[in-house]
């Protein structure tokens, strides 16, 4: 008696083996696409309305440009250049890097010491020091604000670059060692071990070892600081005032809003100038998150 024939099972498709992961993962992706619209659609209306002409920016809405998007009538270049040489944003463009780039390095640089000193050097009153900083994060600025102006205007520190790129190092210390400290301190302990046995002292380990592996958490870092110190306002009008010699890029959007309040075609290109660095910044230094952490960390 002959057993009964089986039915020959199909392998699945590569159409089936695709689709059932893809409709799992569609309600994140339908998410992710709305949130990425509703994201962006500010910027785009910001963008468009910066290169509309003037005389339709009060009368349509930016989404009718896009209507007629091959209407030469619709755009026109000049508001960037009477928002660049009449309203003096190109020196506040370069008075804002003047001040961001070395309120940037600074701090990343006393901090990137500080953390490997706490991390890994041993000496007196370690921990007690490590939690004055910490305790430094729950201070607001605006408490410091006064004091150290009143300092400044002693020490003709007042409206000057050193000024406020000391300022802007005291304010981003706290947290800069706090979030370098936490990176450094999950190092391999072998790999201290191997450099001093090798003979490295503290600052060639530092240099050849810490450095290379905190790559991420320094480009982390320096996107946060960048952003904050392009943006800021309020330490800008404090240390340095309003004068047009050391005017950055938020306190002359300011200057604009006051001044020009209903000057939508000028306020709009002035804005897309303020945070067009920022996102340069950012998508440049992304890659520092994706990096290895451990890259060149094994001894070839």
């Amino acid at each position: 008696m002959t057993a009964p024939a089986q039915p020959i099972r199909r392998p699945p498709s590569r159409f089936s083996a695709w689709r059932a992961p893809m409709l799992e993962s569609l309600p994140l992706r339908i998410s992710v696409i709305v949130i990425c619209f509703l994201w962006t659609l500010p910027t785009a209306g910001l963008l468009v309305s910066s290169v509309r002409n003037p005389a339709l920016i009060t009368r349509t809405g930016w989404w009718d440009g896009l209507l007629h998007l091959f209407d030469a009538g619709q755009w026109t270049l000049s508001n960037y250049t009477n928002v660049l040489s009449s309203e003096g944003m190109a020196n506040s463009f370069l008075n804002s890097l003047i001040v961001t780039i070395p309120s940037t390095v600074i701090p990343i640089t006393i901090a990137a010491f500080a953390a490997y000193a706490f991390a890994w050097i041993p000496f007196p009153g370690r921990g007690l020091l490590f939690i004055i900083v910490v305790a430094l994060l729950v201070v607001p600025i605006q408490m410091a604000l006064i004091p150290i102006l009143k300092i400044y205007s002693g020490a003709s520190l007042y409206g000057t670059f050193l000024g406020i790129w000391l300022a802007h190092t005291a304010f981003g210390l706290p947290l800069a060692i706090f979030l370098l400290y936490n990176f450094i301190s999950q190092l391999p302990r072998d790999l201290f071990e191997s450099a001093s046995i090798d003979g490295a002292s503290a600052f060639q380990t530092f240099i050849r070892i810490v450095l290379p592996l905190s790559v991420p958490a320094l480009g982390a870092f320096a996107i946060f600081q960048f952003l904050w110190v392009w943006n800021d306002l309020l330490v800008a009008l404090v240390f340095l005032g309003i004068g047009a010699d050391v005017r950055v890029m938020p306190t002359a959007l300011f200057n604009l809003i006051g001044n020009r309040g209903g000057a939508w075609h000028l306020l709009t290109a002035g804005a897309f100038l303020t945070m067009i660095v920022p996102l340069l910044v950012f998508l440049a230094l992304q890659r520092s998150f994706v990096r290895g952490i451990l890259a060149g960390s094994v001894k070839s």
